[in-house]
């Protein structure tokens, strides 16, 4: 079937729709409002390690705005009229949000996320980390990036709204013995223990004197595999 031809220059189609009534703005409008929230609760869904470097409302609008930008520079029969009220409306949607994340941090908080401590004296909290769409793998990783061997390091860890790690570490005379997060010493978890010492729960971190030969549980967190704790300083 052949195509039907296209006028060019045809303001009616440009602006509006031949297909449409300019009633049809109204319908795109309520669209346009409700992908917008939907887009919104699938980013509060996915975490904030999907949003990182951009703020929610920062990606949101982007993805909001980018197929609408780029069907009316494309297609023909994608009115501009019709562009331009997905275009007003996120655009209002997206300063109205600002401001609300402003004037009620509770609702800023539920929605980007408030920071969250994640690492406190050297070791996991648990009950904070658990709570996070985010692995211990991925921890350790964004930690060996800011030159971090082993927990004990850390006075404490946070991540941020935007998915960043922010660490404050322990002067070189208070760093204590914690748990290595180098990915060839996590390879070395033992339930048996080797040699007696310091040894870190690989699970939170947390660090008890074992004796050699003996099989412990973490009195924080009952997990059962250790690893030969580390006290080297930091060294950047």
């Amino acid at each position: 079937m052949a195509s039907p031809s296209v006028q060019p220059f045809d303001w009616q189609r440009i602006l509006l729709s031949d297909e449409m009534p300019p009633l049809f703005l109204l319908e795109v409008g309520l669209r346009c409002l409700v992908v917008y929230l939907m887009i919104l609760g699938a980013l509060r869904v996915t975490g904030r390690r999907g949003v990182r470097q951009l703020s929610i409302f920062e990606l949101s609008i982007i993805l909001a705005l980018g197929s609408a930008a780029g069907d009316a520079m494309l297609y023909h029969d994608t009115p501009l009229l019709h562009a331009a009220v997905v275009f007003v409306l996120v655009s209002g949607l997206y300063l109205l949000f600002n401001r609300l994340t402003e004037k009620f941090p509770k609702f800023s908080d539920w929605l980007e996320g408030a920071p969250v401590l994640l690492v406190e004296e050297g070791e996991i909290n648990l009950q904070n980390f658990n709570k996070q769409n985010l692995t211990q793998k991925e921890l350790f990783g964004e930690m060996r990036q800011l030159q971090v061997e082993h927990l004990g390091q850390v006075r404490r860890a946070y991540i941020e709204a935007t998915g960043n790690i922010s660490l404050f570490f322990f002067a070189d005379e208070d760093v204590r013995p914690g748990l290595p997060i180098w990915p060839e010493r996590l390879t070395q978890e033992r339930r048996r223990v080797e040699e007696a010492g310091p040894h870190a729960c690989c699970r939170c971190g947390h660090v008890q004197e074992l004796a050699k030969g003996s099989l412990a549980e973490c009195t924080v967190c009952h997990h059962d595999a250790w690893i030969t704790a580390c006290n080297d300083p930091r060294i950047t």
